[in-house]
């Protein structure tokens, strides 16, 4: 039975950054997004190199983890790796939020995340070998004021991987999770993020972040930080800093052009 990649959020920024980077690899592939067309734009371009099977699934509806499983395994194939990147943000004041899309939030970002890996991971122990690569955050290490849901949503992404690669240790299956800063893509726009904020005018790219998580997942590295800066920020400045100064530090800069 032939070996695939499955990629969330594979249509467009890091996702589909990291589905060439796949491809490149050699590696087949399974590619899941909720928009159809520019799915199958992404399929077009790499079926040239490997071969690309489709999944059109809303990851924010109940039980769309579960449809993603039973469709990858129609397609007759076995998953040895999977590489959950969808997700999105919202900004904003948290009591004046639509709440409706802090659940969609919660449920593309964890839900639908967890249940995933739930699903794939038993038969990569079976197999006694697999890889998963979540996409967490820098912002997985500190408090988000103003876009509370998002941030609090990759930490869960990074202790969830975290505990995840001790569970498995020595199993053949490794965790990692990646952890960009802010990537120059759609995001920011989607979380109706401020044009002159940082995370709107960051020039780092989705594929300088995807080439580097592609290859800390191959290596088995279990939190991989994208970029020396913010090695440092989370490696050692998050430490030190006292609490309050962080949420007053991260409140100034996510409310900046407010």
């Amino acid at each position: 039975m032939p070996n695939f990649t499955l990629i969330t959020g594979a249509n467009s920024g890091i996702g589909l950054e990291l589905a060439r980077q796949a491809a490149a690899d050699g590696r087949n592939l399974i590619l899941v997004a909720m928009d159809a067309g520019r799915l199958d734009a992404a399929s077009t371009e790499l079926k040239q190199r490997v071969t690309v099977h489709t999944i059109a699934e809303d990851l924010s509806q109940a039980g769309a983890a579960e449809r993603v499983f039973d469709r990858a395994r129609a397609f007759g194939v076995e998953v040895d790796c999977l590489i959950n990147d969808a997700g999105f943000g919202d900004y904003g004041d948290f009591s004046t939020s639509d709440l409706a899309k802090q659940e969609r939030m919660i449920n593309v970002n964890i839900t639908t995340l967890t249940a995933l890996t739930r699903l794939f991971l038993p038969a990569m122990l079976e197999r006694g070998c697999g890889n998963i690569l979540n996409v967490a955050s820098v912002t997985g290490f500190l408090p988000g004021p103003l876009m509370s849901v998002y941030f609090a949503s990759k930490h869960y992404v990074l202790a969830f991987s975290e505990g995840l690669v001790e569970e498995l240790r020595g199993s053949g299956v490794t965790v990692t999770a990646l952890c960009p800063p802010p990537v120059h893509t759609s995001f920011a726009s989607g979380a109706e993020v401020a044009p002159s904020s940082y995370m709107a005018t960051t020039k780092t790219t989705p594929a300088e972040v995807a080439s580097y998580g592609y290859r800390m997942m191959k290596r088995g590295k279990a939190v991989a930080v994208y970029g020396p800066l913010y090695k440092f920020l989370t490696g050692f400045l998050v430490r030190i800093t006292p609490r309050f100064a962080l949420r007053r530090l991260m409140h100034h800069l996510n409310a900046q052009g407010m």
